[in-house]
């Protein structure tokens, strides 16, 4: 679609949309029960069934039919999902039955990766979510669905359209839709929350965005811990901490 318009092809679409949406949850724990509270928290959020339940959620949202479903989950924390994915064009045959005409095959697939620094007790998991689609399908209208879905201090995005398809002319599509950012798919309350920053190469179809938490309320990232029972030093160190933490994740370097 361009300004509005579907697009009449010659044969299917074969432009590949790919979104890679990565996440990070950054969490404090001290001591040995807090840690373990953290674990049980990891494994209740980011289990393979979850995983699962997300990302078939996702394939319905985009219009896709689930294929093939292979998951796995680690020890001590972790879970891997892959979904194959197809958009399927229906049509009719001289005997009035349904069948499928094409299967533009694509992918979701999830991994999780827990890492943790045991001087400040920072615990940081990242979820990585990649989805590559073909044909009219766009994952973009998932993104507002997918930062609901998890607690998201730092968020990455990446966009990239790849290869082209022709219209009836022979003229060469590259991209078949209009889009100047990704925070455009993104619901303006959500965005209230993070402060977002774009780098997007428009003559290559690249687009990128990061987007980091304003505010730190930090009785959400302790376990079993009440934050006013804490002396206010303490709080301020575990603040600091944590946006420390946040930032350096955010710019991609070792700030301090």
């Amino acid at each position: 679609m361009i300004n509005g318009n579907k697009l009449s092809l010659y044969g299917f679409n074969n432009l590949t949309k790919s979104l890679s949406f990565n996440i990070y949850d950054v969490c404090y724990a001290k001591t040995q029960r807090e840690q373990r509270d953290y674990l049980a928290y990891i494994n209740e959020q980011y289990n393979s069934e979850r995983l699962t339940h997300i990302l078939t959620t996702l394939t319905e949202m985009i219009g896709a039919t689930v294929l093939n479903i292979s998951k796995q989950d680690y020890e001590p924390q972790g879970a891997s999902v892959t979904l194959l994915v197809a958009e399927e064009n229906m049509l009719k045959n001289k005997l009035g039955a349904t069948v499928v005409e094409h299967l533009d095959k694509s992918h979701v697939s999830v991994h999780t990766y827990p890492e943790y620094h045991p001087e400040t007790f920072l615990a940081t998991f990242r979820v990585d979510i990649d989805v590559a689609t073909c044909g009219e399908i766009t994952p973009l209208s998932t993104l507002d669905y997918l930062i609901g879905s998890f607690d998201s201090d730092i968020i990455t995005m990446d966009y990239r359209v790849r290869g082209f398809t022709r219209d009836i002319s022979g003229q060469k599509i590259f991209i078949d839709h209009e889009i100047a950012s990704i925070q455009d798919y993104i619901d303006d309350t959500t965005k209230k929350r993070y402060d977002a920053v774009d780098v997007n190469v428009y003559q290559s179809n690249l687009f990128h965005t990061k987007m980091l938490i304003k505010d730190i309320e930090l009785q959400n990232y302790l376990f079993n811990a009440d934050v006013y029972e804490l002396p206010p030093k303490t709080r301020l160190d575990i603040t600091s901490n944590l946006r420390r933490e946040m930032i350096e994740i955010f710019s991609g370097s070792n700030i301090y």
